[in-house]
């Protein structure tokens, strides 16, 4: 259990995250990390179900969960007069669900008709074709919504066994920001926390292949897609290695953050040759991606293209000029403030990272941006970025 105190916050809330996302699947069990977050609210030994939601929002509050490839976590804002019954609900819901059989097959198509939905999403079909090009069978190169085949098959046990094997005190993590209620402690001791049997095992990534990053380059056509991508993608560091992944915030900001940015400033402001282009890192446990995605006309890609190549391949020999430094790094600086502002963003840092043992001060990242300076972020970031080292996918409107 962590807490971030905020005592003026008008809401608390609770964070309560597992690492019991869809990479600890094994071989049968794509779709069911995302399957039982549904579940968990089809009721539990003491809630029916939609009690959980009813009775949460009669308190005035709000909930919702959402599963990753890493952990998944179930969240409840609450005012703060009523946190202990919220939290008492809330640890009931996710730690002791009934997975009733004729609730499981209502929800399993569900489930189906979300996947089915998904796919007909153009953007979602290309990000999907992105991963799976990136990262082969690995687990992160398959969607978290699961295979329809494999949600067919599963069962009632089959979803037991995967709670009962994940949720497990080593692999829960409940993280309480605003103001923090009192006799937290008391009541933790005595809630249905205290009587989960310790494991004495932890769990590791589900034996899944090594994580491998495949260069490449591809072109797809895609159905109803409005216009055409370009994107390139690289590997990025696990997400333990904080420092490095700062210096990456620092150098897409520098390429792609603002007008002045040298990505939009010459694709979008000079040349006009885009819609838009933008750089983000997708941070994940074992190795995440920095992407690169630029939106154009078919009959521009080719010169989108060399534009950007040329741009990294410049910025690979050459120092940035101490102004855009330091104007990238005010940037993340700003965005990192921004994002320690409610109980909810507050709940979601600080749990993610003691679920992963990042324990550190929630001003930890700000310190790691004054590690960088143009020099180290020219020797140890940029060459990162090399056209030559990244998967490209092309996505081309079918038909167009």
């Amino acid at each position: 259990c962590v807490t971030a105190s905020i005592p003026e916050a008008p809401l608390t809330c609770f964070d309560f995250w597992c690492k019991a996302g869809s990479s600890f699947e094994r071989n049968g069990e794509e779709g069911l990390a995302h399957f039982l977050e549904h579940m968990v609210f089809k009721g539990s030994k003491n809630l029916e179900a939609g009690e959980f939601d009813r009775k949460i929002e009669e308190l005035g509050g709000s909930s919702n969960a959402a599963t990753g490839l890493d952990d998944v976590h179930f969240y409840v804002l609450i005012p703060p007069k009523f946190a202990l019954e919220a939290l008492e609900l809330l640890l009931k819901l996710v730690l002791e669900p009934l997975l009733l059989t004729e609730a499981f097959e209502t929800e399993r198509e569900v489930v189906i008709e979300e996947i089915a939905q998904y796919k007909d999403q153009p953007e979602e079909n290309v990000f999907e074709s992105l991963l799976n090009n990136c990262w082969g069978d690995h687990p992160y190169g398959r969607p978290i919504l699961g295979i329809e085949q494999s949600l067919k098959l599963n069962t009632t046990e089959q979803m037991k066994n995967f709670h009962k094997r994940l949720y497990k005190p080593k692999n829960l993590c409940l993280a309480i920001a605003g103001p923090i209620p009192r006799g937290i402690e008391k009541f933790l001791s005595k809630s249905i926390l205290s009587k989960k049997q310790k494991s004495i095992d932890t769990i590791r990534f589900n034996n899944s292949p090594k994580l491998n990053f495949n260069k490449g380059y591809k072109k797809i056509y895609v159905d109803r897609l409005e216009s055409s991508r370009f994107i390139m993608c690289w590997p990025l560091p696990p997400a333990n290695e904080q420092v490095l992944i700062t210096g990456i915030d620092i150098a897409i900001s520098l390429l792609s953050d603002g007008r002045r940015s040298k990505l939009v400033h010459r694709l979008r402001e000079e040349l006009q040759i885009v819609e838009s282009i933008e750089m983000d890192i997708n941070i994940l446990e074992q190795g995440g991606l920095i992407i690169l995605e630029a939106c154009c006309k078919e009959r521009k890609l080719e010169l989108v293209e060399k534009e950007i190549h040329t741009i990294l391949n410049h910025i690979i020999e050459n120092e940035v000029e101490e102004e855009e430094f330091e104007r990238a790094k005010i940037l993340v600086n700003n965005g990192i403030l921004f994002s320690l502002e409610t109980s909810k963003q507050l709940a979601n840092i600080v749990g993610n990272k003691v679920l992963w043992a990042r324990n550190e001060q929630l001003d930890q990242q700000i310190k790691d941006i004054k590690y960088w300076n143009k020099s180290k972020l020219h020797k140890k970031i940029f060459g990162l970025m090399d056209p030559k080292s990244s998967n490209t996918l092309i996505a081309i409107p079918k038909g167009s």
